[in-house]
């Protein structure tokens, strides 16, 4: 495994996590303390922020589960890869792709998301 699909792995953890005690972990885990993450529907700074916009997302979509969509591709400090929001009836209604910054660390200090698929109202 690369760091880029160990921080993607990771990445995935605090999306997915269960608890607000997993969420927390996992946040500190994936991210830098000062960790940026930039889509069309947030931009937040920050463990407690992060966590804010993964907690509304969860909230948004009840019983979803984010899941990588193909491989990851990275060079030097940067990595991209796509992701589903799946439903526990198989379907993936959102879809998205995402372009991070890792530290030295190997923790992820920007995100910047896109969304390829989202529900019609």
């Amino acid at each position: 495994m690369t760091a880029y699909d160990d921080a993607v792995q990771r990445y995935f953890a605090a999306w997915n996590a269960a608890t607000p005690e997993e969420l927390e972990k996992a946040v500190a885990a994936a991210f830098t303390e000062d960790a940026t993450y930039t889509d069309p529907l947030a931009d937040v700074r920050g463990h407690q922020e992060l966590a804010a916009a993964i907690t509304g997302a969860q909230t948004q979509f009840p019983g979803f589960t984010f899941r990588p969509d193909g491989t990851v591709d990275g060079h030097h400090a940067l990595a991209r890869f796509s992701w589903e929001l799946v439903a526990a009836d198989g379907s993936a209604p959102v879809a998205g792709s995402d372009v991070i910054t890792l530290a030295d660390d190997g923790r992820i200090s920007s995100v910047s998301g896109f969304l390829d698929r989202v529900p019609t109202p």
